[in-house]
C-alpha cells in the first residue's frame, strides 16, 4: 500500500513536470519536436516508479497538456504522441524492471529499445490518422520525424536521463541492483 502512494505521488510529480517542461521550449513547436521535453518525464516515471504508471503518465500527458493549454495540437499531434509516450513510459519501465542487473548498461538498453517501439508506435498511429484523415504519412515523414529531426531531443534524452538515474542512485532514492538467481546464491557456497 505505501509503495503504490509512493508511486502515484511520484507519477503526479512526473505528471507535473512534463506539463511545465515545454515551457522552457517557449511553446514553440519546431524546438520542442527537437528537445522533447514530455518525453524525460515519462521515461523517468517508467523508470522510476515501474510500467504501469510510466504508460499512464505516458498516455494521458499529451492529452491533458493538450486540453489545458491546446499545445500540442489534439489531432493529430497530441493524440498520436498519447501513444508513444504511453510506449516509452511501458518498454523503458517493463525492460528495466525486469533486466537482470539493475545498472547504467540495463538502463541504457531499456532506454534505447522504448525509444525505438515508441517511435515505431507513433510511426504506425500516424499512418493510421493521416489515413482517416485522408492524407499520406511517407516514410520520408517518418524519418524526419521520429528520428532527423528529434536528434537533439534523444541526444539530450540519453545523457539527462542516466545522470539523473546515476544522482539517484548515489542518494540512495533509487538504487541499482543486481539480482541472484538461485543457481547463484548455491554455486556461491
Amino acid at each position: 500500500m505505501k509503495k503504490s502512494i509512493k508511486n502515484m505521488t511520484l507519477s503526479a510529480m512526473f505528471m507535473a513536470i512534463g506539463i511545465v517542461l515545454p515551457f522552457f521550449t517557449g511553446q514553440i513547436p519546431r524546438i520542442g519536436s527537437m528537445l522533447l521535453p514530455m518525453h524525460i518525464p515519462v521515461f523517468l516515471c517508467g523508470l522510476i516508479c515501474g510500467w504501469q504508471y510510466g504508460a499512464a503518465v505516458g498516455f494521458v500527458l499529451p492529452l491533458l497538456r493538450s486540453a489545458v493549454f491546446g499545445m500540442p495540437v489534439l489531432f493529430p499531434t497530441a493524440a498520436a504522441m498519447a501513444f508513444e509516450l504511453m510506449t516509452y513510459g511501458f518498454a523503458a519501465g517493463f525492460l528495466y524492471n525486469r533486466s537482470r542487473w539493475q545498472c547504467i548498461i540495463s538502463l541504457y538498453r531499456s532506454v534505447i529499445a522504448a525509444m525505438l517501439s515508441g517511435r515505431v508506435v507513433w510511426g504506425i498511429v500516424q499512418i493510421i490518422f493521416m489515413g482517416i484523415s485522408g492524407n499520406a504519412f511517407t516514410w520520408k515523414a517518418f524519418m524526419a520525424g521520429a528520428f532527423l529531426n528529434a536528434i537533439p531531443g534523444i541526444i539530450l534524452q540519453l545523457v539527462l536521463i542516466p545522470t539523473v538515474m546515476v544522482a539517484l542512485n548515489r542518494t540512495g532514492l533509487v538504487k541499482f541492483r543486481k539480482h541472484h538467481t538461485a543457481a547463484q546464491g548455491e554455486g556461491a557456497r
